[in-house]
Order: structure tokens, then C-alpha cells, then sequence
């Protein structure tokens, strides 16, 4: 919203989106320019503040994208390239560039021959440096430093090969518009995650970039045009490295007055709020006892300037011009004052929504239309029926009058049922209205509904009966005694797997359905003597009833009553039984209730669906396999295995299904309390019951000679050993000797913590969360003196922080042999040679003796062995030799955070 209002206070950019070509067929939910001509309407005119659902929609967003925290600076970056695009071929192409496109030069220049290198690159908006850098002018001084390429950074020149060289930026041209991103944000390679920088930064009202003597400009850059700009707007960035809020100081016409934008309130300020306040740095509280000499309370200020967005005095006249209605399309003010119509419409109908009630009408065109299509169960859905908003205090008759205009019928012709909500949780017409009810309003009959159905809402639901003559045109409904039942007829066709409504009929209690078996088969399109089978539909919730009707049997004694549902079908003949899968109507009900549309996806790409399946909630789990492996073309079903879908994660569940480890589909796709449509499957190179009966574990083997890991995934049975898995691990690997001996560790955060015994059992061995790694055993380890020592090695980098020391480690454990009296040189020197590291990486590093995290530095003439003196520590792992890397680069402190960032997604914008 912020960065909205932002925009639209840009007159020459909000010019250029009202001509931009839309049309009156366009949705602003589908199309970014007529969504953002409807936004900067709506905040030119509108007296109240202005949602933006309409254009995060038009971006291609949904709810979560919507309420996901985004980088403004790259929103208004994606945005703008956006806008650029959609612009092609208008009247108003190339506005975004004349707007905010600059221009700098990338140079490299040797010192000692004449050779230079120039690129020249666009850019929207400039990020400066905040960390080190008091001011804007700071910034760009850093911006601008030139870098001397020397020694082993030498530059490689064309035709003079590596050559001393200068490396810089200057800037060709600015824009009219600058627009300069703080950056407040940065990765910090010490602790392996993101930190806000709240250092103090100064931005001035009015910023030369000509200052001296054009220090920021190329020699080729355009003398004649004063880049002297002036301050338009601030945004603010108030909150964490997590979360936080936006904000924005602005002054439209670049007046004194400033305006804060905060979401929907809009406040003058004075230039100290908008400028000072937001350079950001400490902030001291004023003593609580002045009379006493109190250290003065200093606290970090977490809001601070983060976009500033200058304007150049030379341009600001046609930057900041008037936007009037000659500037706006015709269709877009006519569907915006239809749009504050129907607002209005919709405010006055909430206002006066207590004198009004819904009555929802259903009809047998409804029943019609929607069994076997939208419902097989009940009658109707009454969310898809004619509805009528009428007020409570009007008489009923007036209201049939209203039904009368709608479905032209007449009001003597029409009689309205109640629906009841039985105790089997069916919905069913229970009894018509009687005369003395028509004769009161609406909201008696209201009153009516609730005492029978004790549902307290304003909507009323009834059914229209209307009786059709032979020629079809509606007459008077008939005399209805305690004797007349109303029931609705279903037919099922098992041959098309179809049901259908055919129509009601009223019925004595105490006739027989033999009575009424000609006028079904009419109803059906059947020949008169058509022999079929009658069922009554009972409930279907949370299982489904559906019984036989005796034809012989009264009406009473099958217990038959007002609105009671029967369905029917031809009796199925013996010999055809097997060609329809539902051959009776209780089967095919049964099977309705029960579908479930199964969306499958392969585990190797869980994000797609691959292929849909029609299943039952009822199919077993060799059913579903065999489905499964039926579609992919696999001749063994034994070979699927399932994994479940995760409703929260949206992600496969950990841990597959076992083989027949659930009894049905519904087991399968349940998860917790929320049941899911979606399952994975993979194709295993053996049956799952026999993989079952084996352990997996996934080895990493580093190779004795080479520099290279290779993940062996060793598959054997539960009871196997560690022995095992070494002598099924020789045959797949190359060891650098026929005799090589291997063996098998677990590393965990970069630390040896267990070398495996050779008689372990496998079965309870997690390779899921720590790594196994498999290696050859050096020859001196084999042969240790009675004084040799076996010590751990690790690699690590520290950082202080908040005044307390932390140790990182990284890179590759592992062990090594020290012996009695060796000196700290002698052991480097080995390292040296075991690592291959280059004489010049390795003097950087530093050698210190560790326990529980404490780091004792060790000289080259220092005694080793005397720091390892203790045998058979619990925990060794937490004494080791430390090898300390004091470069920059960057190290993942633990390979689980490599995806810490996942929840950070880039900024996109569909449409």
C-alpha cells in the first residue's frame, strides 16, 4: 500500500498509466495497467484510503503471496520492468526509461601500458553502501573508489598479458528520477545469516552529484545538465531482519510539507521527522532523574530510511505536473462510478440488512438440474436456487406476487413447502404452507421455519410446487389430505452409470407402489410393463443407507412419508450382471459417496501432478497400487510405494507407506485432522516387501588418493553388520590397494563422533540425519606406537559476538597420528602434505588445541602430544586439533541450513 501511494504521487508516471490503452472488456484483476489506472483513481478522488487486492491479483498473486513480506526496492523494481514491457508499442513506450533509467561506466585501465576496457550498463535504482558510510555522499564516494588490480590480482590485458590495472565506476548519466536503495539488509558470512544494518546514515534535501568538479561523472559524461536534485520522498523500513513494516515520508509537489503515509493513515509532519528521525543509529532517553549524574540511557533505532527517491530540480516541473480528467479514459470513469455505486449499493443493504430476509425458492427445475450433475444425494442444492431479498414485515402474498414476475407463475397456481433438517442429517420438503401461514409476512413465516428447524439465520428455504395440466400449463394444486404423501422420484441407468430426477408424484398411505408401477415407467420413458426394482434413499451420512421397497407393502408400512425420496431402476437380468460395475442403485450410491479423485505424483518431482486416478475411499491398499501400476504400465504392483501428502508442509510425509500398512485409500490420504487428494509414488527395483526386510543406508566413500566423495547406497538385510556393509562397499568402490582396509564413521555438524564397530548390527543405524562416511585406513594408523597418539582434526573459523567468542566449524573431519614429542612444525608439515594445501593458503592458517569450544593457540615449537594426554575422554571428539581459517569466504557453518533462506522467495509478478 505504502509503495502505492509512493507511486502515484509521481504525476508524470501516473500520466503515462492513464494512457496507457485498456479496454472496458479488460479485469484490472487480470491486467496491471487497468488495475493500476483504477488504484491512482481511486487515490486521486476517493475520500477514504484504497485496498490494493485488485492489483496483487493483476500480479498473478494469491492469499499467500499477498501476506508474504516483500523487499520493496525489488517490488518497485519487478514492478517497473513490468510496466516498461506492457508499454511497448503505446503511445506512452519508453516513459518507465526517460523516468528512472541512468547510465554508469564500468572501467579497467592499465597503469603501465595504454590499454583500457569500458562496459557501458542501465540501471533504475542505485544501491549504496550504509555500513562504513556516514551519508549519501559517502556512499557514492565508495561507489566511485577505484580498485588497484596488483600482485596476484593482476589484470589479464589482451595483447599485453597481466598488466597493474585500475578498476572503477563513473556514471555517464543520470536519471530525472534517482532512486536509491540503502542497504540496510547484508549476508553476514561469520554467522551464516542475514542482519540489519541500523548504523546512523545522513541523506541531504538537496544532493549534487556535480560536486567536485564532476568527481562521479566520466570523462564522456554530458557537462551541460546540472545534476543537482532535490529530496521527494523516504520510505522507512521499520522492524527486523524477519519482518518489519513500510512506510513512507512524502511531499507531492515538493513543497515544505511533508505527508507520512502509514497504510491507510495519511498525517502531516515536519522535515525533522521525515529526515532526521529516520537517519537511523541511537537514540539517548532523556535522564529520569536530572538532578543526578546518570549515565544517559542509549537504545538502537530499528526504523530507518531505506528507499530515498530524488528529483532533478531541472525536471521537476514536468515530473510534478497536474493529472486531470482529460487524462483518464472514459470507460475507466465510467466503470469506476459504477464501482462506487454498487459499493454504495452494498453499504446501504448492510445498513438495512436486519429489516430483510432471503428466501430461497427451489423448484423441480432445479432437481432436475442438478441430480446426477452437482448432487446424487438429497434433492437440491440450495445455494445454487433462485433467491429473493425481500423485507421481513411483507405480506406472503406479496411475495408470491415477486415469484409470480420470476418464473411466470401464477400466485393461485403456486404452494410453498417448508424444508425440515431430519435427525438422519437429510434435508427434505416436510409440509406445505397452510393458508392462515400465506395470509402473515414474511417474518412470521420466518419464525415458523425456526421453531421446526431450530437454525437461527435469515435466510428462509422453500420449495415451489407447481402441477402441470396435459397441455403442460401450470393448474391448482391439489386438495392435500393427512392420506397424501409427496415423494420425489430418482431413476438410475447402471448400463450409462446415471441418475437422473424424474419427477414427484402424491401417493395414498395406505396404497401400494404396484398402484403407481405404470405412471414411474411414463415417468421413466419405459414401456408400461417394464419390470423395475424400488429403493428408498434413507441417508448417506456418514454412511450410506439405501433399501429395497416391498411393491406389495402400503406406503405406511414401508413408513414412507412427506418428501421421502424414492429411486428406481430396470431389474437387472441375471446374465447381463457382470457387464455394468454399479448394477443396482444401493451400489452405485454407495460408489458415489465413496469417489475420490486421486491426484498421484512421482517423488522424484513432488510438485506436479502427474496422472489423476478415479478410486474409492473403500479400495484397499493392493487396489490402489494395482490402479497405479495398471497406469504407468508396470507388470509388478509390488514395486509402487506410497508416501502421503503433508496438508501443512505441502510437501511428501517424510516416511512412506509400509507395504499393506493401512487397510484403504481414506487411511492414505488422511493427515491429522484435514484430508488430502494427493499421493506419491515411486518405482522401486525390487517388491516393497522385500525391500522392507532390508536396511538402506546412503555412504559417503572418500577416496584415499583423490579428492573426490562418491554416495553408494548400500542395501542389505536388517540383521547384516557393519563387516557387512564395508565388504559389500569393496566391491563397489576402487581402493588404492588390493588390501585396503576400510571403515566406517558418523559425521555430524563436521565433527567424528563414532567409528562403528565391525560387529553392530545395521538395523538401528540413522543415516537420515548425520552422514556415514566410509575410508580407507591409513598404514600408520594400523601400525601406532605404545606413545602414538590417534587425534581428531578439524577444520573451524570464529567470530565474536556480543562480546562472546564463537567457534564455526566447517569442511572435513578427520584423524590423525601424532607421536611423542613431536613439535607443532613436524605435524604441519604432514597435514600439509596429507591435504595437498599450496604454501600460501596454508601459512594463513592457525593451529590451536580445542576442548569444549575453548581454543588454546599453539606455537610451532609447541609439544602436541602434551595437550592429548588423557586416553579414552568420553566425547573425544570434543578435544581436536583446530585448524583455523581466517579468510572471507564464505562458509556454511552447517550443511541443514543450506535451505535456510527458502521462505525468503524472489518477488514475481505473473501477468
Amino acid at each position: 500500500m505504502i509503495q502505492k501511494r509512493k507511486l502515484v504521487m509521481l504525476d508524470s508516471r501516473t500520466k503515462a498509466v492513464y494512457h496507457m490503452p485498456t479496454t472496458e472488456n479488460d479485469m484490472p484483476s487480470a491486467s496491471i495497467p487497468l488495475a493500476l489506472q483504477s488504484l491512482f483513481y481511486k487515490l486521486q478522488y476517493s475520500d477514504s484510503s484504497v485496498a490494493t487486492k485488485e492489483l496483487t491479483k493483476s500480479f498473478g498473486w494469491d492469499t499467500y503471496d499477498s501476506f508474504m513480506q516483500h523487499d520493496v526496492q525489488e517490488l518497485n523494481r519487478v514492478l517497473c520492468e513490468k510496466l516498461e514491457d506492457k508499454m511497448k508499442g503505446t503511445v506512452v513506450e519508453g516513459t518507465i526509461q526517460q523516468l528512472f533509467e541512468g547510465h554508469h561506466m564500468n572501467y579497467i585501465e592499465c597503469i603501465n601500458v595504454d590499454y583500457k576496457s569500458t562496459r557501458k550498463e542501465s540501471f533504475y535504482d542505485l544501491q549504496l553502501d550504509v555500513k562504513g558510510c556516514c551519508d549519501v555522499y559517502a556512499s557514492f564516494d565508495k561507489y566511485v573508489e577505484v580498485e588497484r588490480l596488483e600482485g596476484d590480482n593482476k589484470y589479464h590485458a589482451e595483447q599485453y598479458g597481466l598488466q597493474d590495472a585500475k578498476k572503477g565506476v563513473l556514471f555517464t548519466d543520470f536519471p530525472p528520477v534517482l532512486q536509491l536503495q540503502l542497504k540496510r539488509f547484508e549476508y553476514d558470512f561469520m554467522r551464516d545469516t542475514m542482519v540489519k544494518i541500523n548504523d546512523r546514515y545522513e541523506f541531504p534535501l538537496q544532493l549534487d552529484l556535480d560536486r567536485e568538479n564532476g568527481k562521479y561523472l566520466s570523462p564522456d559524461a554530458d557537462r551541460s545538465v546540472r545534476n543537482l536534485y532535490t529530496l521527494h520522498s523516504v520510505l522507512v523500513h521499520s522492524g527486523g531482519v524477519h519482518g518489519g513494516h513500510y512506510y513512507a515520508f512524502i511531499r507531492p509537489t515538493l513543497s515544505a510539507q511533508w505527508y507520512k503515509f502509514d497504510d491507510e493513515r495519511v498525517t502531516k509532519e515536519d522535515m525533522k521527522r521525515a529526515l532526521e528521525e529516520q537517519y537511523g543509529g541511537e537514540e539517548e532517553l532523556p535522564p529520569t532523574n536530572p538532578g543526578f549524574n546518570n549515565t544517559p540511557f542509549k537504545f538502537t533505532k530499528y526504523s530507518n530510511a531505506y528507499m530515498l527517491v530524488y528529483i532533478r530540480e531541472s525536471d521537476k516541473d514536468k515530473i510534478i505536473c497536474n493529472v486531470d480528467e482529460k487524462d483518464i479514459a472514459e470507460h475507466l470513469k465510467e466503470r469506476l462510478k459504477k464501482e462506487q455505486e454498487e459499493k454504495e449499493h452494498k453499504k446501504k443493504e448492510k445498513a438495512e440488512a436486519h429489516l430483510y430476509t432471503i428466501i430461497k425458492v427451489a423448484r423441480d427445475e432445479d432437481l432436475a438440474k442438478q441430480i446426477g450433475k452437482d448432487i446424487y444425494f438429497d434433492l437440491v442444492d440450495h445455494d445454487k436456487v433462485s433467491s429473493f431479498r425481500i423485507q421481513k414485515q411483507m405480506p406472503f402474498h406479496l411475495f408470491k406476487e415477486e415469484v409470480a414476475k420470476e418464473f411466470g407463475v401464477s400466485v393461485q397456481f403456486q404452494r410453498f413447502w417448508l424444508w425440515a433438517k431430519r435427525q438422519n442429517h437429510t434435508y427434505r420438503p416436510n409440509r406445505p404452507l397452510t393458508l392462515l401461514e400465506e395470509n402473515q409476512s414474511v417474518n412470521n413465516v420466518g419464525q415458523l421455519r425456526e421453531a421446526s428447524n431450530k437454525v437461527h439465520n435469515a435466510e428462509l428455504k422453500l420449495f415451489l410446487e407447481v402441477e402441470l395440466g396435459p397441455d403442460l400449463c401450470p393448474k391448482a394444486p391439489p386438495y392435500k389430505t393427512k392420506e397424501d404423501i409427496l415423494l420425489f422420484f430418482k431413476l438410475y441407468d447402471p448400463e450409462k452409470e446415471e441418475l437422473r430426477y424424474v419427477g414427484r408424484l402424491f401417493v395414498k398411505t395406505n396404497g401400494k407402489p404396484t398402484e403407481i408401477l405404470t405412471k414411474l415407467n411414463e415417468m421413466a420413458g419405459y414401456a408400461p410393463d417394464e419390470e423395475i426394482e424400488l429403493y428408498e434413499e434413507i441417508k448417506f451420512e456418514p454412511s450410506v443407507m439405501c433399501e429395497p421397497i416391498d411393491k406389495k407393502s402400503t406406503f405406511r408400512a414401508s413408513q414412507l412419508e412427506d418428501g421421502d425420496i424414492i429411486c428406481f431402476q430396470k431389474s437387472p437380468l441375471v446374465e447381463t450382471d457382470e457387464q455394468f460395475r454399479c448394477t443396482d442403485v444401493p451400489t452405485f450410491l454407495e460408489y458415489v459417496h465413496n469417489r475420490q479423485v486421486v491426484h498421484f505424483r512421482s517423488l522424484e518431482n513432488p510438485k506436479e501432478d502427474d496422472f489423476c486416478l478415479e478410486l474409492s475411499k473403500l479400495h484397499t491398499y493392493d487396489d490402489v497400487v494395482e490402479r497405479v501400476a495398471q497406469h504407468i504400465g508396470l507388470d509388478d504392483p509390488s514395486k509402487i510405494r506410497m508416501t502421503s501428502h503433508n496438508c501443512y508442509s505441502q510437501q511428501p510425509k517424510p516416511q512412506p507407506i509400509k507395504y499393506r500398512g493401512v487397510d484403504h485409500l481414506s487411511d492414505m490420504l488422511v493427515h491429522y485432522n484435514q484430508i488430502s487428494d494427493i499421493l506419491y509414488y515411486e518405482v522401486l527395483d525390487i517388491p516393497l516387501p522385500e525391500l522392507q526386510g532390508l536396511k538402506t543406508l546412503k555412504v559417503a566413500f572418500h577416496h584415499a588418493n583423490r579428492d573426490e566423495v562418491v554416495i553408494h547406497t548400500i542395501r542389505l538385510p536388517k540383521q547384516s553388520t557393519v563387516a557387512d556393509v564395508i565388504n559389500d562397499l569393496k566391491t563397489k568402490v576402487e581402493l588404492s590397494h588390493p588390501n585396503a582396509e576400510l571403515r566406517l564413521l558418523e559425521v555430524f555438524y563436521h565433527k567424528i563422533y563414532k567409528i562403528f564397530p565391525p560387529s553392530e548390527k545395521i538395523e538401528n543405524i540413522n543415516d537420515q540425519y548425520w552422514t556415514l562416511r566410509a575410508e580407507e585406513i591409513p598404514e600408520e594408523e594400523k601400525n601406532l606406537g605404545p606413545n602414538d597418539r590417534l587425534i581428531h582434526v578439524y577444520h573451524f573459523t570464529k567470530e565474536t559476538a556480543q562480546n562472546q567468542m564463537q567457534i564455526q566449524n566447517f569442511g572435513e573431519p578427520f584423524f590423525f597420528v601424532i607421536h611423542e614429542g613431536e613439535t607443532l612444525a613436524e605435524i604441519k608439515t604432514r597435514i600439509q602434505k596429507k591435504l595437498q594445501v599450496p604454501d600460501e593458503e596454508f601459512s594463513k592458517w592457525k593451529f590451536a588445541f580445542l576442548s569444549l569450544g575453548r581454543p588454546e593457540y599453539l606455537q610451532d615449537s609447541d609439544i602436541v602430544s602434551s595437550r592429548f594426554q588423557r586416553r579414552d575422554v568420553y566425547g573425544a571428539w570434543e578435544q581436536y586439533l583446530g585448524l583455523e581459517h581466517s579468510d572471507s569466504a564464505p562458509k556454511r557453518a552447517y550443511t541443514t541450513n543450506q535451505n535456510r533462506h527458502t521462505f525468503e522467495k524472489p518477488v514475481k509478478i505473473y501477468n
